[in-house]
């Protein structure tokens, strides 16, 4: 109920909360369904861990259903003040109540870790502080998994329905990505984000039937299929893709981590007709050149160091590029063995990301070509001070509020990985582990640098502090940070 005061000349006004709470009921009624179908499928099995399942069910639905009730006859308008608020309650909802499986399944599990777990995995980020997922029980495998799957249609479906406030994502950032830019792809909402819930779920299947097909089990298909195209990247073994010592099943996650980085709107496209905009796309073209280019030139690099055939070596360095730059973070091997160059290269890459419009994390590869776009076109003014230069990428105009969005989200980025390296480090980790640390975090990435958070590490010997830490930049880089940050300025709960 909207409530004011007055307090040394401030005003603040506190929006209609029941709408609010009656989704946040209706998202942990969700939550209790999904536990409660993984409980199901468990019993079904004989595995034996179904309680366990129904016992964190149980509370969640409890509490969802009272939310629902007593939060019954708001308005169901949004405005714009709401509209930040529930994004930001919904995630922090789905992860504080998402980790009750993890703490009542895992013996000796703390709070802090659990929400660590749920966090990485909604986020899709794919840290993880579990240890011998061989042999964890199937159900919270399959959590882990679901979760990271909710998380990547989730952000999409943000995407689409919350980032127009900020002038740089929803319909805007799909038009803006796409060859059609005079209307939308889709007349309506709805349509466009069923459109996109359908293409997310038949990827997932085809990339399910072709690990299952290439020697996975069925619940390590199912798993791997929901973190691959969510390019979330946990795994059903401390190993990671490394622990099927398989080329093919490594090609196929290599072909189904880039189709989960691209923009999903294309793919609304080619089933439409327009498959030539598919492959005109100018965003895609710079990231497939990008994985390749740079796949090479580590395998260029990699055979002076490594005796292994250069097919392998170019297998394994486009794997594990690709796993990072679209932000999945599977590891085939453990890449900072490879040398200080390698390494470096990894690390610079943590910020790319895939594409806008996609499940990946990071700065995103069109941010980027806007930003290098301004960077030649200022140095050309250099050489020609009175030419009249159009902001322009490719063929199309770049507007003044989207150049001024794309900057500020760039400082923005950077300056929070810089913060939250300097909270990691005052927690006292090393520079390498809270740079890296840091930088995978707010990228959404998953593996970090060095022999503690590395591709063959794990983040539970960080302190509880540093998991927070970390859990909170998980956060702001899955909501690309100004959608939780600007609800920091008082002008926000001014009516």
């Amino acid at each position: 109920m909207p409530s004011g005061g007055a307090r040394h000349g401030i005003i603040v006004s506190i929006p209609d909360l029941r709408f609010i709470g009656y989704v946040l009921g209706l998202l942990l009624f969700m939550i209790a369904l999904m536990i409660g179908a993984i409980a199901v499928v468990d019993a079904l099995a004989e595995r034996g861990n179904w309680h366990v399942m129904v016992g964190a069910s149980a509370p969640i639905f409890a509490l969802g259903g009272s939310l629902i009730l007593s939060c019954r006859g708001g308005s169901f308008e949004l405005d714009r003040r709401q509209a930040f608020l529930l994004t930001l309650l919904s995630w922090l909802t789905l992860v504080s109540f998402g980790a009750l499986p993890f703490v009542l399944g895992v013996s000796g599990m703390s709070y802090t870790d659990a929400f660590f777990e749920a966090m990485s995995a909604l986020t899709t980020t794919g840290s993880t502080v579990l240890t011998n997922l061989d042999h964890m029980p199937a159900d919270l495998l399959l959590w882990r998994g679901f979760m990271q799957w909710i998380g990547g249609i989730g952000i999409i479906v943000m995407a689409v329905a919350m980032l127009p406030f900020l002038k740089v994502g929803g319909m805007q950032l799909f038009r803006m990505e796409s060859s059609d830019r005079s209307a939308k792809v889709l007349p309506r909402l709805t349509d466009f984000v069923g459109n996109i819930v359908v293409i997310y779920i038949l990827l997932t299947f085809l990339c399910a039937v072709a690990f299952r097909m290439a020697g996975m089990t069925v619940l390590e298909a199912a798993v791997h299929a929901m973190t691959t195209i969510s390019t979330g990247g946990f795994s059903t073994s401390d190993q990671s893709i490394g622990h099927f010592r398989s080329a093919s099943i490594e090609w196929i996650t290599i072909l189904f981590m880039i189709l989960g980085s691209l923009p999903f709107v294309l793919y609304i496209q080619l089933l439409r007709g327009y498959s030539r905009r598919f492959w005109i796309d100018r965003q895609v073209g710079v990231l497939l050149m990008l994985l390749l280019l740079s796949a090479l030139l580590l395998t260029l690099w990699m055979t002076m160091h490594d005796p292994r055939s250069p097919l392998e070596l170019f297998r394994a360095a486009l794997f594990n590029i690709v796993s990072v730059v679209t932000t999945t973070g599977f590891a085939s091997e453990d890449y900072s063995l490879w040398g200080e160059a390698p390494a470096m290269a990894f690390f610079f890459l943590t910020f790319i990301g895939g594409c806008a419009g996609s499940t990946s994390g990071g700065m995103k590869v069109y941010r980027l070509m806007v930003a290098f776009e301004l960077l030649r076109q200022t140095m050309q003014r250099l050489v020609r001070p009175h030419a009249v230069l159009p902001h322009r990428e490719s063929d199309h105009k770049l507007t003044d509020a989207l150049i001024t969005s794309v900057l500020t989200f760039l400082f923005v980025y950077v300056a929070t990985v810089g913060v939250l390296t300097l909270g990691l480090s005052l927690v006292g980790l090393d520079l390498m582990t809270s740079l890296s640390g840091a930088a995978t975090a707010v990228g959404n990435v998953g593996p970090g640098l060095g022999p503690v958070i590395g591709p063959a590490g794990n983040f539970a010997p960080l302190p509880d502090s540093a998991k927070w830490l970390l859990a909170a930049g998980m956060l702001l880089g899955r909501l690309e940070m100004m959608t939780a940050l600007v609800m920091f300025r008082l002008d926000f709960w001014r009516p």
